[in-house]
Parts: structure tokens; C-alpha cells; sequence
């Protein structure tokens, strides 16, 4: 991890990011940053503008930093995510994490587009995340321990935290919705799977498979941030759905469901104040 980079970027944030620590920081994944509610806006910067992040190429993912306040709390939201798959470096990926650990930030939620691998999941489904397999081996705590990142083989047999994954349960029944549970599973991409990947991951006891969320939430989990995280189903994977995947199946299907993401993340951040 190059530490320079870091500093340049924390060096181009306003001064108010720094002033008060934000009771929540968000990832916002593939169509959820249209979904968020924001009150009164303290601070709002272009990924271009932040060194070492830059505007990122994927549909569904709008680039902005946006510091705000709702429901009474103090929230920074990194809205949409640069991928491993974009070809950047993982210094790129987990720099929203590392810029959230400067802030002062204790609670992080993470949220994605995923595809379906459990056969009781449906396009539509909101799933928080129990556990997740790292298919790739890749981390971003290889090389030297940096200052600020905890011990360095930290534990992560509880990543995501029980009391933040109960309080999204509660906003989803809040406004009318039930939240499934699962474990995520990670590629790289940015090809979709096969059907016999497919298969294998069902085995390993996978419920949903996508390419983003498992970098930063270890990053998070070293630096001592608690974790949650909550997929959009947007399709069923290879294999189970119909011949052939499309990104835009994913970015039609959080378009569709756009208005119950919003109410659910809204239910959340209040359930946090």
C-alpha cells in the first residue's frame, strides 16, 4: 500500500470531514447511490477531484464523495466503488476505507449488486451478507503492516457484525420487507461466472456471487471498523437464469427496485440514531 497516496487524498478532503468523526460511513455498489436520502450536505467532491481514487467506468456508479447529516447523525457515503476488475490498484479499491478510518469512522455498511445462487433467492431479493469466500487469494493487507491497520494477521471469523446485520433486518421489517441472509462470494471478474463455477460455488455453500465488497470489508475489518453489508439480487447466476448476462440486467433490475433499497437503507440510518 503506498502511504503517500493516501495522504494526497486525505489532503484534498475539506476540512469538515475531519472535524467531527461520522457515526456511519456507506459504499454505495451498482445502483444504490440513487437510492440514498440525504438532509442537510456538509461537504460533496468528485472522485476526480480525490488523488489516487478518479472516476471510475462503470455504469451505476455515480463517483461522489458526499459528507451529510440525517436523522440527526453525521454520514459520509462513498457513492458507487472502483473495481479490481477496472484495473487499478487495491490502494484505489479499500482508499474510500482508509479515508473513513482518518475521519474517525467505527460503523461502515457495504452494499453491492450480486448474482442469485440460492434457488429461494429472486431477482429483487435484499441479502445481508452472514460471511463471504474469497475465491482469489487477493488482499489488500499483503506487504508491510501499515500504521492504523491492526495486528497483522487479524481475525475474521466474525466480519460482519451481528448488532449492525440485526439492525438492517429491523429496517427491512420497518418498511415492510424481509431480508434474506447469506454468504457472498467473491471473483474478480469482470466476465460472468459459468454455470459449472456456478455449481462449485453452490457446493461451497455460496448464496450469491459478484465482484466487489470483499476488499474493503477486510480492510475495514483490520483497521477495527464493525461491518455490515446488503446485496441487491439483481439476477440468477449462470446455470439458473435464462442463456445469457448483462450488466444492464443489473442496472434495470436495482432501477426497479430502487424504491424499497431506499426505504431500507433510510430505515437503517435511522435505526443507528
Amino acid at each position: 500500500m503506498d502511504e503517500k497516496l493516501f495522504e494526497k487524498a486525505a489532503a484534498a478532503l475539506p476540512q469538515i470531514c475531519f472535524e467531527k468523526p461520522p457515526a456511519c460511513g456507506l459504499i454505495l455498489g451498482s445502483g444504490w447511490s440513487k437510492t440514498l436520502q440525504m438532509g442537510n450536505v456538509l461537504a460533496r467532491l468528485s472522485y476526480s477531484d480525490i488523488p489516487g481514487l478518479g472516476t471510475g467506468t462503470i455504469a451505476g456508479h455515480s463517483g461522489e464523495m458526499v459528507l451529510f447529516e440525517r436523522h440527526g447523525l453525521r454520514i459520509v457515503a462513498f457513492m458507487g466503488r472502483r473495481h479490481y476488475y477496472e484495473g487499478v490498484p487495491l490502494e484505489t479499491v479499500v482508499l474510500p476505507v482508509e479515508l473513513m478510518r482518518r475521519m474517525g469512522v467505527g460503523r461502515l455498511l457495504v452494499t453491492n449488486a450480486a448474482g442469485g445462487i440460492n434457488p429461494q433467492f429472486h431477482p429483487g431479493s435484499l441479502m445481508v451478507l452472514r460471511d463471504h469466500i474469497n475465491l482469489t487469494g487477493i488482499t489488500p493487507l499483503r506487504g508491510p503492516l501499515l500504521p492504523g491497520w491492526g495486528p497483522r494477521f487479524p481475525d475474521q471469523s466474525q466480519l460482519y457484525s451481528p448488532e449492525l446485520s440485526g439492525l438492517l433486518r429491523q429496517a427491512g421489517k420497518d418498511v415492510g420487507t424481509v431480508l434474506v441472509e447469506g454468504t457472498y462470494v467473491y471473483t474478480t471478474g469482470p466476465g460472468f461466472e459459468t454455470p459449472a463455477e456456478i455449481r462449485a460455488y453452490a457446493g461451497m455453500g455460496a448464496d450469491a456471487v459478484g465482484m466487489s465488497t470483499v476488499h474493503e470489508v477486510v480492510t475495514a475489518n483490520a483497521i477495527g471498523m464493525k461491518i455490515a453489508a446488503l446485496s441487491c439480487i439483481t439476477n440468477m447466476a449462470a446455470g439458473i437464469s435464462g442463456p445469457h448476462l448483462s450488466h444492464q440486467e443489473v442496472i434495470d433490475q436495482t432501477e426497479k427496485s430502487a424504491p424499497v433499497m431506499s426505504a431500507v437503507l433510510d430505515a437503517f440510518l435511522k435505526r443507528l440514531a
